[in-house]
């Protein structure tokens, strides 16, 4: 909650940003609620640790400590920087590499997204149910894209426009963890995407899951944070998604697709 009173006090202002990649931006707000919670761990909790998108762990960011804090201080900079209301705050507890317990927070709407392991999701306190879509060209998906893709746009857009002519329409948000959020919550029935990171999709698998849903990686191995890429759906269209991908994916290797 208070990442979001951060985030809201300078929203639509003058906000300094600068350029971490070609089309990657960070902010200034980005970076003092990183520090401000990095801080708070370091005094409760002396041995754990905390990965985050602005100030790594240090070390092998793919060994897995027994306390880990995965956090996004801003998960949509690109839409923060925009003055675009799509953007929320993202935190996940990993003992052993697995989601325990998690948070977002999205100050725009004033929805605060929690999970524990075992004991279901909840928004603002009413529990989540993702939604009964069985298959796709019912369901309502959503996708994100790397910061690379300008480097190579043809394999994802590819892939994009294979899910457009099955599934009932493709959105695009700009946030991996509000894109998890709205599956556990029903508002979208699927998503998937490559090239993340574990603070993009910790606290957002975990929803899903809890919620009722599935996620996976890419070719519907079990997920993991620090693989890169994910699958999250209600469940029903899950394996109607991986097909879909796999088959692309195999098309594309042979010059096919």
């Amino acid at each position: 909650m208070r990442a979001g009173v951060v985030q809201m006090a300078s929203f639509g202002g003058d906000v300094r940003v600068e350029k971490k990649g070609a089309i990657d931006l960070v902010t200034e707000i980005d970076r003092q609620i990183e520090r401000e919670f990095r801080t708070l761990i370091a005094r409760r909790f002396t041995d754990h640790v905390v990965l985050g998108e602005e100030f790594e762990a240090i070390g092998d960011r793919d060994a897995i400590p027994r306390h880990c804090w995965v956090f996004d201080p801003v998960d949509g900079t690109t839409n923060y920087a925009h003055s675009l209301p799509i953007f929320c705050s993202s935190l996940a507890l990993e003992i052993d590499g697995v989601p325990m317990v998690a948070a977002v927070y999205d100050p725009t709407r004033r929805e605060l997204f929690t999970a524990e392991r075992g004991q279901g999701a909840r928004l603002n306190g009413v529990p989540l149910r993702v939604s009964p879509a069985r298959t796709l060209i019912d369901s309502l998906l959503c996708t994100g894209f790397p910061y690379s893709v300008q480097q190579d746009p043809g394999l994802l857009v590819g892939l994009f426009s294979e899910f457009l002519t099955v599934s009932r329409a493709v959105r695009r948000l700009g946030s991996a963890a509000i894109d998890l959020c709205y599956v556990a919550a029903g508002r979208l029935d699927g998503f998937w995407e490559q090239k993340l990171n574990p603070w993009d999709t910790s606290a957002g698998a975990l929803f899903v899951e809890e919620a009722g849903g599935r996620v996976t990686g890419s070719s519907g191995e079990p997920f993991r944070s620090r693989a890169g890429h994910v699958v999250a759906s209600n469940g029903h269209i899950h394996g109607q998604m991986i097909e879909t991908i796999t088959g692309f994916m195999a098309r594309a290797q042979k010059g096919t697709a």
